[in-house]
């Protein structure tokens, strides 16, 4: 097994950068001491983790010297996750543009493309592709259900601003759904994209078996369903207005690995799927996706008490107003902080069974997602 060295240069904006502000001014209620230099698995090899100080970020700025370094014997190939970022992300928004073409009626057309094509970072289409081409799958027996995923991701978006929701009026940097095509429109869309999302894997998928793509809607129906997102929203709002003391830790996860994490799993496991893994990869890489799932929760909920509204893209302190149990609140940040560390050593623990030239790309995606900046 050779080794997984990530190579890029610390950000001051990092959550996880020991001088990084704990809390916006206006958010008195978290008020820690500085943190000590964190220290967290940036190498693995032979399947185990060496710890060094954290110096690096992967940020959604993309700057040219972020690089995944793969020492193989003497064997020395680079990845380059930003050029990676950026040739997916071109994929992956011209297959998202193709799938919903403007007709009649174009309002409802209209406000699916707004929210869709709004931008994002397009994390959990690229997990799907990363997870296929891992299992030597080709990307475009991915795509579909990479796209899928991003229209059910969009949806649950455009539903969670709704004003019997979380009442929200930005998203992306852009007015959200229901303020530029009113309420009604704006459930409507969502509906629409929910529906999309199962046409386009069943319709678009091509050369995968059917009984693999039969397996992939079923679990993609129940990521979404009762047992999934829908469950996490609804112990979410039943939540609201709890005390700490209320809401332990096992129900806040509850909540995330249901809201949030599940649809990066379903991303994941969709992609493995498709690119014909056997159902001992196809777990693995479900753990390794519920760990990412997770961590990208407790680092939103960080940058929720942290960042600005401009910085974010939408309204920040958003669960502090609605009075919302989040991993800082419960736990303090730097216990999230170290939260947060633990999910990303088992993330890589899950990865290290998988050839590490292949690996690659899921190993910076789950940095991205921990040290992002928005």
């Amino acid at each position: 097994m050779g080794s997984v060295k990530l190579v890029t240069r610390a950000s001051p904006c990092s959550v996880f950068n020991p001088h990084y502000p704990e809390t916006r001014s206006r958010s008195q209620i978290f008020n820690p001491n500085p943190n000590p230099l964190l220290r967290v698995p940036i190498s693995l090899k032979g399947g185990k983790a060496t710890t060094k100080p954290f110096s690096f970020i992967v940020s959604a700025s993309l700057r040219n010297e972020n690089t995944v370094t793969i020492d193989e014997a003497e064997k020395e190939t680079t990845f380059n996750f930003n050029a990676y970022m950026l040739e997916k992300g071109d994929i992956i928004n011209k297959a998202l543009d193709a799938a919903i073409a403007l007709k009649e009626p174009q309002t409802i057309q209209e406000a699916m493309r707004y929210s869709l094509l709004a931008g994002g970072k397009r994390v959990r289409p690229m997990l799907c592709i990363a997870a296929c081409e891992l299992i030597s799958g080709r990307q475009e027996m991915a795509i579909p259900a990479a796209c899928a995923v991003e229209m059910i991701h969009t949806m649950s978006l455009i539903h969670d601003d709704l004003p019997c929701m979380d009442n929200d009026d930005l998203r992306r940097g852009k007015p959200t759904s229901h303020k530029a095509f009113g309420e009604d429109v704006a459930v409507l869309a969502g509906d629409a994209l929910l529906a999309l999302a199962f046409e386009h894997v069943a319709a678009a998928t091509k050369e995968v078996s059917p009984e693999r793509v039969v397996r992939a809607i079923a679990e993609l129906a129940k990521s979404v369903g009762g047992e999934g997102l829908v469950a996490g929203q609804v112990m979410d709002i039943h939540s609201e207005g709890l005390s700490v003391s209320e809401v332990k830790l096992e129900r806040l996860e509850f909540i995330h690995i249901h809201k949030t994490a599940v649809l990066l799993e379903a991303a994941v496991v969709l992609g493995a799927i498709m690119g014909g893994g056997t159902d001992e990869e196809i777990e693995r890489l479900r753990k390794y996706a519920r760990s990412i799932g997770l961590l990208f929760q407790v680092v939103d909920d960080i940058l929720d008490v942290t960042k600005s509204s401009q910085e974010l893209g939408k309204t920040a302190g958003k669960d502090l107003v609605a009075d919302k149990v989040t991993y800082p609140k419960l736990l303090g940040i730097q216990k999230s902080k170290d939260f947060a560390a633990k999910l990303m050593n088992d993330a890589h623990e899950q990865l290290s069974a998988f050839d590490p030239d292949k690996a690659a790309p899921l190993y910076a995606l789950a940095n991205y997602i921990a040290y992002r900046e928005n």
